[in-house]
């Protein structure tokens, strides 16, 4: 497995590369947005970990650049209290992101979780952990009972399990699920959160990460 790591600081490329190491990457540096892009395309890796905050191009900008030509997995490394700038990173194409100053092990389970997860969207039944999602037939089957869901409320778990782990934007999660008129209506998000956290009981949890979006995942 090959890691790109996209960062101008030196002594967070040094982290990551000895924690990425550890679990046998090999492991590629970049120090801004340019250098990067031409990493990727030379080295073709199998995940990128990219900072927002390059000296050249902004980590935006280099993901969407890269969203051109390629669906590698990126891991975003935010700086605390930048919430726009997270919402606009997974909205341009990131798998998730974590923020700086970070834990190796929360950075290496978050690489393994969006690596696993890839190529899923297009299936047409999705498994996460104990729940079947059947998207032709709108079904949803936990523990191999039949989840009694209105329209709405399986709207809203196919768009989070889609992206079993990741962020979901708040944007996103209403245009999908209620269309885009309803793009400032969050309060829609809070109901439904509740009402699917009811059903699924504590077999799966809906995360909320305030300000951002939500995310469905397995407990610990």
């Amino acid at each position: 497995m090959i890691a790109l790591v996209i960062d101008d600081e030196i002594q967070i490329r040094r982290l990551l590369r000895l924690a990425l190491e550890s679990r046998d990457y090999g492991v590629h540096e970049a120090e801004n947005g340019q250098l990067g892009l031409q990493a990727c395309a030379v080295h073709r890796p199998d995940v990128v970990l990219l900072d927002l905050g390059l000296p050249d191009l902004d980590g935006v900008t280099v993901l969407k650049r890269l969203r051109e030509w390629s669906d590698v997995p990126v891991l975003i490394l935010s700086v605390k209290d930048s919430e726009p700038e997270k919402i606009a990173a997974l909205e341009a194409g990131a798998d998730d992101y974590v923020t700086k100053p970070f834990a190796t092990g929360e950075l290496l389970a978050r690489l393994a979780a969006i690596q696993r997860r890839r190529h899923r969207n297009d299936a047409p039944e999705i498994v996460f952990g104990p729940l079947l999602v059947r998207l032709d037939r709108h079904e949803a089957i936990l523990k191999g009972e039949e989840l009694k869901l209105t329209p709405t409320e399986f709207a809203f778990l196919r768009a989070l399990v889609r992206h079993p782990g990741k962020i979901v934007t708040q944007r996103q999660l209403l245009r999908e699920v209620w269309g885009p008129q309803a793009e400032e209506q969050t309060h829609y998000l809070r109901v439904y959160a509740n009402l699917l956290r009811k059903k699924l009981g504590e077999l799966l949890l809906i995360r909320n990460e305030p300000g951002i979006g939500y995310r469905i995942v397995e407990p610990l």
